[in-house]
């Protein structure tokens, strides 16, 4: 007489009744499957409520586009000089016109982009990650170090940021490198105190105490349980201060403090070429103005960043996490 099914080795019982254990295992996967049409649902139901997120998304991919492509996108070096087309008006050879010693400003609007967008992402990209880092060892351990911190962060704050980018480029060196450490250092301290505030908020939740009774290291449960959900203001923070990065570097380059010649900028073709020709070659200021004027709105792509991140009702991964963390028993 053979073993029933459940005993033969090598064989799976798929008709065995499902354990306590295994039914909350599942019905906590569950949603995970879903998750991914869900979002897509959510992010397509917020682009129809608020179509500036939408716009403002097509203007930053216009941007990547362009910065990227750069190269096969403008007809012309942005560096080759023609003295003799000089100041020569929008025509179908050269769209934007040519400056002051005869070179293309189509083409040096176009890599003026990738200038812009290197030094907006980077900077936004440092700023965040060291805002973050100082907002989660505040809002986390408190004490002495939340004090210390918090009062520096407030003394750097206290300076309005303009002046404050202006102070430390002039202190280091006018360069594109200088102008983004500058601005990652004026975008630390609102991050800081937005994260250490959801921080704050985060770790009181049930999922921390539970990971923490188990004896989870306090590193792991910052990273597995308290990181992903202060992700949703880190992002929306990141999207608003893209758009001001370019504002404040195209002011830097326009004061000599940000890019130097003759590398492309637009806020240095503002200030070296078109207020010199405002008047005898308008087209210089003009089209460099309208470039900063589309890359600066990309400000409300907060909208869309907002989509991105809703989470289908239901789903607290890091709820399950708390209770699996394999970190060392107190």
């Amino acid at each position: 007489m053979s073993p029933p099914a459940s005993a033969q080795p090598g064989r799976l019982n798929l008709e065995a009744p499902m354990t306590p254990a295994t039914a909350s295992v599942a019905a906590m996967d569950a949603p995970a499957s879903g998750a991914t049409p869900r979002r897509a649902r959510a992010l397509g139901r917020v682009l129809k409520r608020k179509p500036l997120g939408l716009a403002s998304a097509a203007v930053l991919s216009i941007l990547v586009l362009t910065a990227i492509f750069a190269d096969v996108l403008a007809p012309y070096d942005p560096l080759e000089t023609q003295p003799e087309i000089r100041l020569a008006p929008p025509s179908r050879e050269h769209l934007f016109g040519t400056d002051d010693i005869g070179r293309d400003v189509f083409s040096r609007v176009i890599h003026g982009a990738r200038i812009s967008l290197w030094v907006g992402l980077l900077a936004v990209g440092l700023g965040t990650f060291a805002g973050m880092i100082i907002g989660l060892a505040c809002g986390y351990w408190e004490g002495r170090l939340d004090i210390i911190l918090q009062r520096v962060m407030d003394a750097v704050q206290a300076i309005p940021g303009l002046l404050l980018a202006l102070a430390i480029v002039s202190v280091l060196k006018p360069s594109t490198t200088n102008a983004m450490l500058a601005i990652a250092v004026v975008i630390i301290p609102g991050n800081s105190r937005i994260v250490r505030g959801a921080v704050l908020s985060a770790k009181q939740n049930r999922y921390v105490e539970a990971a923490e009774a188990i004896g989870c290291r306090q590193p792991r449960i910052l990273v597995t349980h308290i990181l992903p959900n202060v992700t949703a203001p880190i992002l929306i923070i990141a999207s608003i201060w893209l758009g001001n990065a370019i504002l404040i570097e195209a002011t830097l380059s326009f004061l000599g403090l940000g890019t130097q010649p003759p590398t492309p900028s637009w806020g240095l073709m503002l200030s070296s070429t078109g207020r010199a020709f405002m008047e005898q070659a308008p087209w210089l200021a003009i089209f460099p103005g309208l470039a900063i004027s589309l890359a600066v709105p990309v400000k409300p792509f907060e909208n869309v960043t907002e989509g991105c991140i809703i989470a289908p009702p239901g789903m607290l991964p890091t709820e399950r996490g708390a209770m699996t963390c394999p970190g060392r028993w107190a």
